[in-house]
């Protein structure tokens, strides 16, 4: 499922997407795009409204990981 989702935070390591459930998801800087990306702020910035797809969800730790891989982007 491609989420529309608004850039929280931008970090070292990737980015806080909030796709309108309780917790942020995250955006992995490995799965930003399909090419080498240095740091997320080459690709994101806070404010931004992007599509992700969800790449996976462990309710136990409350995490939530995403993907844009795929997408075109």
């Amino acid at each position: 499922m491609v989420l529309t989702g608004t850039v929280r935070n931008v970090i070292d390591f990737g980015a806080f997407v909030d796709i309108g459930v309780h917790q942020d998801g995250l955006l992995h800087i490995s799965e930003m795009a399909d090419r080498f990306v240095k740091h997320p702020s080459e690709l994101l910035a806070v404010g931004d409204i992007i599509e992700v797809k969800i790449k996976s969800v462990d309710l136990k730790r409350k995490r939530i990981a995403l993907t844009r891989k795929g997408l075109g982007k």
